[in-house]
């Protein structure tokens, strides 16, 4: 298998232009481009994917929701009250969507070790049956479906590090024992969901984890909970795949969310995440754009990750916080029914 990094994205995903007071703007992915340009990344290699075709959307989206969002081409309007639409934003949607699967693609058939998606609009707010949070189709979770159908790959873990929690994503596999959802997201926050107790239902009772966390979280905080509670998780679910929503609205110059990461945090996240992918499944990691909006937090956050990626060692940062170390006790505790390994992860 290759080492290369993949940076997959597409100058057509700039022309989603919901508006210029949208926060979701083209100017995100211009910054993350010119910081990227400006600093390449060793090693890496561009790819342009092409759009998803209606066979993998419908593994995810109802024949009404994918009818719904083709039928907006061409048209500028809004969709719902935070979620509007231009004239190439469904060529835009669906190339966002097409990338996951060239990801897919190239990590599976070994043309490549890791990816990171550089798509908008985002996805994992994308109910099956909704368009809702800036997103029209579910990036991550066509992936995953992608994955497992035409690449038969049994179990793919999702990760979603994004601000605010991936109610798309989790509704999208809530019934499924093979595909686990790992979500740490500010709470209270948009959408209002990912509940504690939100674990999934039927078969995939325990495969949805939650990890809501206050306003004020950092760095420390939430390194410590992906080393402390993904770890052992993901070790005992055994994935053949690990996919990443890579929202970086947790960064703390960011002017939607509360939490108060720093592109060490993100670097050091996707560390963890890397030596999972590492360890467990061949390497096998894609990370997928989500939220993220002060620009140069963005691009720099993005740009950590991508060094990570290509073979960059994580920094150190802080240990977790008090409040943060109790709130991780909480939070073992209570996932330790669906997940024994961490009756034994204390401390």
């Amino acid at each position: 298998m290759s080492d290369e990094l993949l940076l997959i994205t597409d100058p057509c995903l700039l022309d989603h232009d919901p508006g210029d007071d949208h926060p979701e703007s083209p100017a995100r992915l211009r910054a993350i481009l010119e910081r990227l340009e400006a600093a390449p990344i060793a090693g890496a290699r561009w790819l342009a994917p092409a759009p998803a075709s209606a066979e993998a959307l419908l593994r995810i989206h109802t024949p009404a929701h994918l009818e719904g969002v083709v039928g907006l081409r061409g048209q500028r309007r809004w969709v719902t009250p935070d979620t509007a639409v231009s004239e190439g934003s469904v060529d835009a949607a669906l190339v966002a969507a097409g990338a996951g699967i060239a990801a897919v693609d190239a990590i599976v058939g070994g043309a490549a070790r890791r990816a990171f998606c550089l798509v908008r609009p985002p996805g994992h707010h994308a109910k099956p049956d909704r368009v809702m949070g800036f997103c029209f189709l579910n990036n991550v979770a066509v992936a995953a479906a992608h994955a497992r159908a035409a690449h038969g790959l049994q179990r793919v873990l999702i990760v979603d590090w994004d601000v605010h929690h991936g109610n798309g994503t989790e509704a999208a596999f809530f019934r499924d024992p093979d595909v686990l959802v790992f979500d740490s997201h500010q709470s209270p926050l948009y959408p209002g969901t990912g509940e504690l107790d939100s674990l999934g239902q039927g078969p995939g009772r325990g495969f949805t984890v939650n990890l809501p966390v206050p306003a004020g979280s950092g760095d420390g905080d939430l390194v410590d909970l992906y080393r402390r509670l993904l770890a052992p998780i993901a070790e005992s679910f055994g994935p053949a795949l690990i996919l990443v929503s890579a929202g970086f609205d947790a960064h703390a110059r960011d002017p939607i969310g509360g939490l108060e990461l720093t592109e060490r945090g993100f670097a050091a996240l996707c560390g963890v995440v890397r030596d999972l992918a590492d360890r467990l499944c061949g390497g096998r990691l894609a990370l997928f754009l989500e939220g993220g909006y002060d620009h140069q937090a963005l691009a720099e956050s993005v740009h950590a990750c991508a060094r990570v990626l290509a073979g960059d060692d994580p920094p150190p940062v802080p240990e977790a916080s008090e409040r943060g170390a109790a709130l991780r006790e909480i939070f073992r505790i209570h996932h330790a029914r669906y997940w024994p390994a961490l009756a034994r992860a204390r401390g």
